[in-house]
C-alpha cells in the first residue's frame, strides 16, 4: 500500500475520532427531555439496556452502561429507517421473547457492529498483505454491517418458526390432557391449570400466562381469544376458540377437546405427507443435475474413445 493511501486512511480515521469528540462536548450537546429527567426517575425504573438481565459482575455490564445512550440513538434511527415496529413487535409475542422494540433494533444495532468490526478486520488483514482496495473493502464492511442487521431479523422468524412447531407439536397431548381432566369432573379452570402445573414446554407457559390473566380478573374466554391472538396459530386459535365456544354454549368439553386433538393430530399427518411430497421433489435436484451427467458420462466415454481410435 502507498504512503499517500496510508496517510489517507490515517487522517480520515483521526478526522472522524475528532469529530465525535466534538459533537460529544456538553456545551455543544443540546441534552434532550430523557436526559433532563432521567436522574431524578432512577429510582422508579430507569430505560438502561439489558441491565436487568445482565449480572453486574459481568464486562458486558460495563460496556452496556457505556455504551447504552449510543445504543438508543442507532436503535432509534434504526427504527426510523427500517419500520415495521408492528411486525416486529407481533414477531416478538409469537416467539414468546420478552423484548420490547427498542431492545430488539438494539440487538440488531449489535449484530451489524459486530458485521462491521468482522469487516474492518477483514480489510486490515488485507491491507497488510496488500491486497485489495481501501475503498471497496470499507463498502465490504458496510455490506458485512447491513447483513448483521438483516440477519437479527431474520433469526427472528426462524425463532417464530421452531416455536410455532414446538406449540403445535404439544398441542394435541395438552389437548387430551385436559379432555380426561375435564371428564374426570374438574372444572375448566382447575383442568387448566392441572395441565398448565403437569407439563413443560411453550403451550404450558402459555396456559399459565392464560391462567395469570383469570386471576387478575379477566373472564376466561376473553384470555383464550388473547391466547389465540398472541399465538398466531390457525391450530391454537381453533383450540381456543372451542374452549370459549364450549364455555360460554355449555357444550360438553371433553368430547369438544378429543374431537379437537384428533383434528390436530390429522392435520399434523397431511403437513408431514406434504412436507415428504416436497422433500421428494427437492431430492430429484441432485439426482438430474450430478448422479445422471456423471452415469451418461461414465457409459458413454468409453464408446466415444473407442470411436476416435477407429476413426483415427
Amino acid at each position: 500500500m502507498s504512503p499517500l493511501v496510508t496517510g489517507a486512511l490515517l487522517g480520515g480515521l483521526f478526522g472522524a475520532g475528532l469529530l465525535l469528540v466534538v459533537r460529544r462536548l456538553p456545551f455543544l450537546r443540546r441534552p434532550s427531555v430523557d436526559d433532563r429527567i432521567g436522574p431524578y426517575l432512577r429510582d422508579i425504573g430507569g430505560s438502561e439496556v439489558f441491565l436487568g438481565v445482565v449480572d453486574s459482575s459481568s464486562p458486558f455490564y460495563a460496556v452496556l452502561r457505556l455504551f447504552g445512550p449510543s445504543l438508543r440513538a442507532g436503535a432509534t434511527r434504526l427504527e426510523r429507517l427500517l419500520g415495521g415496529a408492528a411486525s416486529v413487535r407481533r414477531r416478538l409475542s409469537r416467539a414468546g421473547i420478552d423484548r420490547t422494540v427498542e431492545e430488539f433494533r438494539i440487538e440488531q444495532v449489535l449484530w451489524g457492529a459486530a458485521g462491521f468490526g468482522l469487516g474492518l478486520l477483514v480489510a486490515l488483514v488485507a491491507l497488510s498483505l496488500g491486497v485489495g482496495n481501501p475503498v471497496g473493502l470499507l463498502v465490504l464492511s458496510a455490506f458485512l454491517a447491513v447483513i448483521g442487521v438483516l440477519s437479527r431479523d431474520t433469526y427472528l422468524t426462524s425463532q417464530v418458526r421452531r416455536r410455532e412447531r414446538r406449540l403445535l407439536a404439544e398441542l394435541p397431548t395438552v389437548a387430551e390432557l385436559l379432555a380426561l381432566s375435564v371428564a374426570a369432573g374438574e372444572g375448566p379452570a382447575a383442568a387448566l391449570d392441572r395441565v398448565a402445573r403437569s407439563c413443560r414446554g411453550e403451550l404450558a407457559i402459555e396456559l399459565q400466562r392464560v391462567l395469570a390473566e383469570t386471576r387478575a380478573g379477566e373472564p376466561l374466554v376473553r384470555a383464550l381469544d388473547a391466547l389465540a391472538d398472541r399465538t398466531g396459530l390457525v391450530a391454537l386459535s381453533r383450540f381456543a376458540d372451542g374452549l370459549a365456544v364450549a364455555l360460554e354454549r355449555g357444550t360438553p368439553l371433553a368430547d369438544v377437546l378429543r374431537a379437537q386433538a384428533g383434528d390436530i393430530r390429522e392435520a399434523s399427518r397431511r403437513e408431514l405427507i406434504e412436507s415428504g411430497a416436497r422433500r421428494e421433489i427437492s431430492m430429484m435436484v441432485p439426482v438430474v443435475f450430478l448422479v445422471l451427467p456423471v452415469t451418461i458420462a461414465f457409459a458413454f466415454y468409453p464408446g466415444a474413445v473407442g470411436i476416435r481410435l477407429i476413426a483415427g
